[in-house]
């Protein structure tokens, strides 16, 4: 059995599901961690489960958490969606479907597994070029919660290992991250990005998440196959 575990953050998106793509093609044996946090668009799980099936994990643990105590985002409040915008704006500001320290609080999760697997590594699909705007998606942030990671855990006090945070997409191009998974085999099909899907799971074809999704599909000179 392979012993190089990684716990890699799954949220059943197309970002993630080529991150986890990534994970084993490098050789490492993943456990797949995704989060129940009051998400209005909380099929993506089911989506995240169809993943699994078709990229087997170690073992798949689903966090409950609930964010939309402190709402503040359009996912874990009752505030609109935006809609339709166009690239210039969507990545102008920092928008309202960013959910306040979502990316911290779930590295946090994963820092804790890894801990208790004895895993030196977590793999993460933040991207800092299609990135909607997120603070949290940017190098500078994986590199400050890196150093903090390893100045908080018992492995990086005692010297055992040093714990590394992958973000194998952080410079890729949503084209060129569909392509990346497409060399590896991944079926988009199985994937969800929308953050505002109708209850039968089928994206709304409006929201930044599904316009940059369509954007990457355009240049990658593909079809969504979640489309089809």
């Amino acid at each position: 059995m392979n012993e190089k575990k990684a716990v890699v953050l799954l949220s059943g998106g197309l970002d993630s599901t080529t991150t986890l793509a990534i994970s084993k093609a490098e050789g490492f044996s993943p456990y797949a961690l995704s989060f129940r946090y009051g998400q209005r668009h909380a099929i993506e799980l089911d989506a995240a489960k169809n993943v699994i099936k078709q990229i087997p994990v170690e073992q798949h643990l689903i966090a409950d958490i609930d964010l939309r105590l402190f709402g503040g985002s359009a996912l874990t409040a009752d505030i609109e969606v935006p809609r339709d915008r166009d690239e210039e704006d969507i990545q102008d500001e920092i928008p309202v479907t960013y959910v306040p320290a979502r990316n911290t609080i779930f590295l946090s999760f994963a820092l804790a597994w890894a801990e208790v697997l004895e895993a030196a590594d977590i793999f993460i699909g933040v991207n800092a070029l299609d990135y909607s705007g997120y603070p949290d998606c940017r190098p500078e942030y994986i590199k400050a919660y890196e150093k903090m990671a390893n100045l908080a855990t018992r492995s990086g006090v005692a010297g055992t290992s040093t714990l590394r945070i992958h973000t194998p997409l952080i410079h890729l191009t949503k084209a060129q991250i569909i392509q990346r998974g497409l060399n590896l085999g991944v079926d988009y099909s199985k994937t969800l990005s929308c953050y505002d899907p109708g209850l039968d799971g089928q994206p709304c074809g409006h929201c930044d998440s599904c316009l940059l999704r369509a954007k990457g599909f355009s240049e990658a000179k593909v079809n969504d196959p979640a489309l089809q």
